[in-house]
């Protein structure tokens, strides 16, 4: 059929009227265009910004939204992405986003439980770090260079190809971002023998607010300091770790045991509080606190699953004198090489082969919401019995608790930014997942974290109650000045006595606040880039 002229017509000018829409963008992409131009010695300057109209943005965008509550129609999205391939890119980034005057968001692998590092209620560009991801292992010198686009899985993998007696002691989520996970203090299946993921960083990249490329050198001791647990953006976007691998055994022996209350799981969750703790720190558990229905009746499970780095022999001999009342047995054990241990953490089949760790791809996406808390007495058995009662009455939120002790009690809370550790039996995660998009959803399930979160008040450290940065919570506060007593507030939780050095460092490395975020550190007096 043939089509009228004037149809012709009218569907060549939507044609170029949409063409036009991309091909000709607005000031504000010319003239970052124009500044990082002055500063990228290449010809190509342009394949490293996406504006908004760009048809790859979403995608590059929604690729590294691990939360479905920020990826609505609503949500204020970047002005343009900024996808730098090298350091001299994030350089110029930072001194044009600051001469065409725009705030600076800086994403590594999204998984921000609050979108703090890819949303704003202002205008802004997203630094995306996805393609600073080279990781260069030495074993000889038993260390590594990552980038902060790596992803742990990444990490992990190109650990495995060099040795299968190394290891490193960070999350057992394989697509988030080493650079969120190590500058916040991350955590791992080892934290007990080794200590934190930011324990084992001893050299790192910094671009700094006026684009200086620094190393630890370079940046000083005390900005050294604060980028190991107080979050990377908060002084400037930090591009490389060199971290320090540790030794791993050839075999290491995983489990996992379940119990309902009717089958003694109160006495084994009131147990596991205070052996989690002060077992052989080779030894590593996690207990699980989940709603569930048996036999047509609402109750809690608890499971608790370890990594032993040792044998099953090693691990039966342990726990039968120290947590009898898990009922361990060999059935319920497994061993492996340590690089398979990271996969069944993962959650993958056993026998998945290494290279899953590479897949960087953001599937089922759920809407979340997080919260966290430190226990430093154990909860007596009444207590669990009323956290059970709660637990019931708000019937989607679970807790997962991760054992303490061992190396994190010898490690001084001063050493580095991370202030939580000795002192602590165990840390939790409030943890509650929700597929209907709807806002009355929202309300309802972020509801039931609070009330269950609230409701531990009486059984958690107290002045202040500490939180984990990495599980972000904007209920604890948020800034709008980002004066020094909105930062206190939320500032004292994730950073206790450490708050004010880290302050004092803002004010040395960034005085006018251009590195910010609603729960940044905040500089003495700020007067915003």
């Amino acid at each position: 059929m043939a089509i009228s002229k004037p149809l012709l017509v009218f569907f060549s000018l939507v044609f170029f009227n949409l063409s036009f829409s991309w091909a000709a963008p607005d000031p504000t992409y010319q003239s970052l265009l124009q500044c990082l131009s002055e500063i990228i010695p290449s010809p190509n300057v342009s394949a490293v910004i996406v504006s908004n109209n760009n048809p790859s943005f979403a995608s590059i965008l929604e690729s590294r939204i691990h939360n479905a509550r920020f990826n609505r129609t609503s949500t204020r999205k970047p002005t343009i992405i900024i996808t730098p391939s090298d350091e001299s890119h994030v350089s110029a980034a930072v001194i044009c986003s600051q001469k065409v005057g725009f705030q600076l968001k800086i994403r590594s692998g999204g998984h921000d439980y609050e979108a703090l590092s890819y949303t704003s209620d202002k205008p802004f560009f997203l630094l995306d770090m996805y393609n600073l991801r080279d990781v260069s292992i030495d074993i000889p010198d038993e260390s590594a260079w990552v980038q902060t686009g790596a992803t742990l899985g990444e990490l992990y993998y190109h650990i495995w190809e060099k040795s299968n007696v190394h290891g490193f002691p960070a999350g057992v989520c394989p697509t988030v971002g080493v650079g969120g996970h190590i500058g916040s203090a991350g955590y791992g299946t080892m934290i007990r023998k080794y200590g934190l993921t930011t324990d084992y960083v001893i050299d790192a990249k910094i671009v700094d607010v006026n684009g200086k490329i620094l190393d630890r050198k370079a940046m000083g001791e005390d900005l050294f300091w604060a980028i190991r647990g107080a979050g990377g953006a908060n002084f400037g976007v930090v591009t490389a770790y060199k971290i320090k691998l540790v030794k791993v055994p050839e075999k290491v022996t995983v489990f996992r045991v379940e119990r309902f209350l009717d089958n003694n799981g109160t006495e084994v969750a009131f147990k596991w509080q205070t052996v989690g703790a002060t077992t052989d720190p080779n030894l590593f558990t996690r207990m699980l606190l989940q709603p569930n229905t048996k036999d047509k009746q609402k109750t809690v499970k608890v499971t608790v699953m370890g990594l032993y780095l040792g044998d099953i022999n090693g691990l039966l001999t342990l726990l039968n004198k120290d947590f009898p009342e898990l009922r361990l047995n060999k059935e319920n054990c497994t061993e492996m090489p340590w690089i398979d241990s990271v996969i069944w953490w993962a959650n993958f089949d056993l026998g998945t082969p290494p290279n899953v760790l590479l897949d960087r791809n953001n599937k089922d996406t759920k809407f979340v919401k997080r919260k966290s808390d430190y226990v430093q007495t154990p909860i007596p058995r009444d207590g669990l019995e009323s956290l059970w009662q709660k637990m019931v009455q708000n019937e989607k939120v679970g807790l997962t608790c991760n054992s303490y002790g061992g190396k994190m009690d010898e490690i001084d809370p001063k050493e580095s930014a991370f202030p939580h550790r000795k002192g602590n039996l165990y840390k939790i995660q409030y943890s509650i997942n929700w597929d209907d998009p709807s806002n009355e959803a929202d309300i309802k399930y972020t509801t039931q974290a609070k009330a269950v979160h609230e409701f531990m008040t009486q059984f958690v450290s107290k002045n202040p109650r500490r939180a984990y940065l990495n599980y972000r919570d904007i209920d604890i506060g948020s800034a709008k000045t980002w004066s020094y007593e909105e930062g206190k507030v939320y500032g004292e939780s994730y950073f206790a006595e450490n708050f004010d050095r880290l302050v004092d460092v803002k004010t040395a490395v960034d005085p006018n606040n251009f590195f910010r975020n609603e729960q940044s550190i905040p500089p003495h007096s700020t007067k915003m880039a």
